[in-house]
């Protein structure tokens, strides 16, 4: 059953990460009434995060999922499709952890959504995958979202499509691909950042 979750917190609209004064990374609820579901696969932490970073590949086993475009390292085009509807819209990954974490938000105005998945190892040396989903309505769809029947048909959904993932990702035993990136704040973050350019002439010699 869909578990609705209700964050009474003051933080930030945007999940992800924050500061505090002592400099450690602390992640932030997401706010508001929320839905949460978890599925254990059968496969290390490693490999099930570098499956589900492969954005590409989810219309290989999701019922929605029709295509995933990728235009640059923090923003991804989606389109899902139910029956005859289609919908595309961009997302953009506002904070990702290697085999740990990813958060993001949608970029469209109305309705918008923001999520985010994290993998946490288990005893039996699988991985617990939880995908935490906030619709951001507007106008009349405000009414119709925030109900308890609109929590649990997303909930249906994301449990759906978690089942499908763990399926795919146990018949397969290994990732098809990884980027080990780390994003921080929309920006994706470089262990080796590019020193400064000299402002001084390079004469030829020789």
């Amino acid at each position: 059953m869909a578990r609705a979750h209700d964050s009474r917190q003051t933080v930030p609209d945007t999940p992800g990460t924050g500061s505090d004064d002592d400099g450690v990374i602390r992640r932030r609820p997401l706010r508001g009434r929320h839905v949460e579901e978890t599925v254990e696969v059968a496969v290390p932490v490693r490999t099930a995060y570098n499956q589900w970073t492969q954005f590409k590949t989810f219309r290989r086993f999701s019922t929605a999922v029709l295509a995933v475009e990728q235009p640059k390292p923090t923003v991804t085009v989606w389109t899902i499709g139910y029956g005859p509807l289609r919908r595309r819209f961009a997302v953009e990954i506002v904070e990702q952890d290697p085999d740990a974490y990813l958060a993001w938000r949608g970029l469209e105005q109305r309705p918008s959504h923001q999520g985010e998945v994290e993998f946490r190892p288990t005893a039996s040396g699988g991985t617990a995958v939880t995908v935490r989903m906030l619709l951001e309505p507007r106008g009349a769809a405000k009414v119709l979202t925030g109900s308890s029947g609109a929590a649990r048909l997303t909930g249906r959904l994301v449990r759906r499509e978690l089942g499908n993932f763990k399926r795919f990702i146990e018949g397969l035993g290994e990732e098809g691909g990884a980027w080990r990136g780390t994003i921080r704040n929309g920006r994706v973050q470089h262990d080796h950042p590019e020193p400064p350019r000299s402002r001084v002439a390079q004469w030829p010699v020789g």
